[in-house]
Parts: C-alpha cells; sequence; structure tokens
C-alpha cells in the first residue's frame, strides 16, 4: 500500500467526513429558512442562542460555536443595531464585554425555536431517537478527537 492509499478504515472516515459536510450544508440552510421569518440567518440564530445563556463575551460565544471570533463579532455588532443584544460590563475581563439578549432579541429567538420544535419534532420522528443519540455519541467522539489533536504536542 502506497502513502496515498486509504485502508478501509480511512476511507470510512473519508466518506462519514463527506457526509458531515453535506449534512452541515442542509443544516445551514435549514437554519437559514426557520430563521428568515424573523429576519435572522443561521448564525445570527446561532449568536442570538448563546447570548440566551447570559455570562459569555464574543469570544467565549465564538468558542464554544466554533466560529472566528471576528466573525461573531461582526454580527453580535450586527444584532446590537437592530436592538437584538446588548453589551453588559464583565467583571472577569473589563475589555470583553458580555452579550445579552434584549427583550426584541427574546422575542425573536422564542419565534425561530418555535418553528425548530415543529422542524425537528418532524425530522427526529423520521429519522428515530435511538440512531440520531448513536449518530450524536459518533460526532461528539470525532470532534473530541480532533481537539485532542489539536492541543497535543507535535511529534
Amino acid at each position: 500500500m502506497g502513502p496515498s492509499s486509504r485502508t478501509p478504515s480511512g476511507d470510512a472516515f473519508a466518506e462519514f467526513a463527506i457526509s458531515v459536510l453535506r449534512l452541515a450544508g442542509h443544516l445551514t440552510s435549514e437554519g437559514d429558512r426557520l430563521a428568515q421569518p424573523s429576519g435572522q440567518t443561521s448564525a445570527r440564530w446561532q449568536v442570538l442562542a448563546a447570548a440566551r445563556h447570559a455570562g459569555l463575551s464574543v469570544a467565549d460565544t465564538a468558542r464554544a460555536l466554533g466560529l472566528a471570533r471576528q466573525g461573531v463579532q461582526r454580527i453580535a455588532d450586527a444584532l446590537k443595531a437592530e436592538g437584538l443584544i446588548e453589551y453588559r460590563d464583565n467583571p472577569a475581563h473589563q475589555r470583553a464585554k458580555l452579550i445579552v439578549l434584549t427583550k426584541r432579541g427574546e422575542t425573536a429567538l422564542a419565534e425561530i425555536s418555535a418553528r425548530q420544535a415543529v422542524w425537528a419534532n418532524e425530522l427526529g420522528s423520521a429519522i428515530g431517537e435511538e440512531k440520531l443519540r448513536q449518530a450524536t455519541v459518533l460526532v461528539t467522539e470525532t470532534i473530541a478527537l480532533f481537539r485532542e489533536r489539536v492541543t497535543a504536542s507535535p511529534p
């Protein structure tokens, strides 16, 4: 087997990765569709949902969502300009303000969450709870492996 040949396990992982990337594209499109009636996008919805858990800074939110801090900052600034979030002082870090939902933000998030619940219930029923829980374990384990590789020191 040459250096560019994959093992059966390598082939299986490549197929898994491609499937997950395709799924991510569909989830983003569906998220945009669910968020659009409230004037939002998937990315803005994610930041609103993170802001629901008051106490996260832009950097915390970016880490939690696996996004670039600069992108989350841009989205948060737009949400603030629309009155959906506000920045509050962070007792742990003077310059890193906390993102907090306003009443308008809570309303928009509640509208999107209601549409998402119907959508998730329908798809969850079609796929089945047990299969979805197994898939979640696999994806979570894969993410953990990537995090371990990033934090491991190079050989």
